[in-house]
């Protein structure tokens, strides 16, 4: 089955031998991209270290935005393969910051990599990139299944993403030197405790303050109502 992206026509692999010649592309990508940014990285050179031809790596990859987008995909999958249980006793909102804290950790250590991965996946058009469906697919099941959601509402898929690009934007600040490790970590445990953590958890107060009202006037909506089994 082949796909239109950016105009071409891009390969999906159907046989063992095609599988394994994308995943080598992608190591290949992977290796190279961890030490030149991605306006350095070349087709020809990522081809030859896949041991692949040129015309094979444009056809699962019409550009460089396709090919490091399928390297994040790659990285969010393995992710998903390594995210364990919580310890029991642990609150929702601290076993989502964990894991992003852990995630953020890894591809802090690698970032060069993942400048190329972020700038690819956050500039990539989802009717011409596949990978970034399945990159915001499987990022929130991962967070979904930390939480302890089996079948989320909107408001739970809603509350998702929007941590979800909070955490986009806190990574891209810090690859950009703007924000330290530490404040990534602070930023994250934040953003999971004001955008996950039960209303009944938060202090009895006055009427919220102006600027914590929805448009329409009244409180905002209650948070993502947490069903974690360890609760």
């Amino acid at each position: 089955m082949a796909r239109i992206a950016a105009g071409r026509l891009s390969a999906e692999p159907s046989s063992p031998e095609q599988h394994d010649r994308r995943e080598r592309i992608l190591r290949a990508a992977s290796r190279i991209g961890a030490e030149k940014s991605l306006e350095r990285v070349q087709m020809h050179e990522v081809a030859k270290a896949a041991g692949v031809a040129i015309g094979t790596l444009y056809r699962y990859f019409p550009s460089k935005v396709h090919l490091f987008t399928a390297v994040m995909a790659k990285q969010v999958d393995r992710l998903r393969d390594q995210v364990t249980e919580p310890a029991p006793g642990t609150s929702p909102e601290d076993a989502v910051a964990d894991l992003l804290v852990q995630a953020s950790r890894h591809l802090m250590a690698q970032p060069v990599l993942s400048t190329s991965m972020l700038h690819a996946s956050n500039t990539a058009h989802v009717a011409t990139v596949a990978d970034t469906v399945h990159i915001d697919s499987t990022f929130r099941e991962i967070l979904l299944r930390a939480v302890g959601i089996e079948v989320p509402t909107a408001q739970d898929v809603t509350l998702v993403r929007l941590l979800m690009q909070c955490w986009y934007g806190v990574l891209q600040s810090s690859l950009n030197g703007r924000a330290s490790m530490a404040d990534v970590e602070s930023d994250i445990r934040l953003a999971c405790e004001l955008l996950l953590a039960p209303r009944s958890n938060a202090p009895a107060a006055g009427p919220p303050p102006p600027g914590d009202r929805d448009r329409s006037g009244g409180v905002p909506p209650p948070r993502l109502a947490c069903r974690h089994e360890s609760l």
